[in-house]
């Protein structure tokens, strides 16, 4: 579902008249007529819907994450996948504050990029690589990754997000990455390999084992681009359930 199918972005529009809506035929801002639902809702939705129009035009994303309710955000993806950096940390422990960030991938534009600690990990690559994202997709990045980030390095990733953890949860799809993978049919290369793995592979390159680090970038960059494969399904299974078209 794009954006542009979305009524709901309209003050005062739920999930109800919204799919009233849809049920009479009008799928698309561009089938709108105020008369469809009338009075001033009606006009309220056509004011959205030229809003929106020059919104979508400028590719202003962030004008729809703050539009939609929170359990719809999940709508921004098809629109504006183009825009999408899909990006994965590892670290050697679960505290922002005492433990480190060793790898960060991230995936966007079709290619793959990983940062390590002690090489080119730094605060500058970080605000380079997320420079032209515009919207940000994770698995529980929300609460970990984004933080983390935030707190060990000076770059501030506040910017629309679609965390897949919770887009997940809407279509009966719970428990960590992994498991949704699993759900869904996502082979890993490396399914033995987990998030404690990740943690001694980085302390196994600290003490200059051969191998530890391709491992673990290996792993980092499966998670990350593993993402826009959930994303494409979650939002697919989403779109069946929820659209009217």
């Amino acid at each position: 579902m794009r954006v542009e199918n979305s009524f709901i972005g309209t003050d005062g529009v739920g999930e109800k008249t919204e799919r009233s809506i849809w049920e009479q035929g009008v799928t698309h801002w561009d089938e709108f007529e105020p008369s469809v639902v009338g009075g001033q809702r009606g006009d309220r939705i056509q004011q959205f819907i030229d809003e929106g129009r020059k919104r979508v035009a400028e590719t202003d994303v962030t004008y729809f994450d703050q539009t939609f309710p929170n359990s719809e955000r999940w709508r921004l993806y098809e629109t504006f996948r183009d825009r999408a950096c899909f990006f994965d940390i590892e670290t050697t422990g679960l505290d922002q504050d005492r433990n480190q960030v060793t790898t960060v991938s991230l995936h966007q534009d079709g290619e793959t990029q990983t940062l390590v600690a002690g090489d080119d990990l730094t605060a500058a690559n970080l605000r380079a690589a997320f420079d032209g994202a515009d919207l940000l997709v994770t698995f529980n990045g929300k609460r970990f990754d984004v933080p983390f980030l935030e707190a060990n390095f000076d770059v501030d990733l506040d910017r629309p997000h679609l965390d897949l953890m919770y887009t997940c949860k809407k279509i009966g799809l719970s428990g960590g990455l992994k498991q949704v993978e699993q759900d869904i049919g996502i082979e890993r290369d490396r399914p033995d390999i987990s998030g404690r793995d990740a943690v001694r592979l980085w302390r196994e390159h600290e003490q200059g084992r051969d191998g530890a680090l391709e491992t673990l970038v290996s792993y980092n960059r499966e998670d990350t681009v593993n993402l826009k494969t959930l994303a494409e399904t979650a939002t697919e299974r989403l779109d069946e359930e929820v659209f009217v078209g």
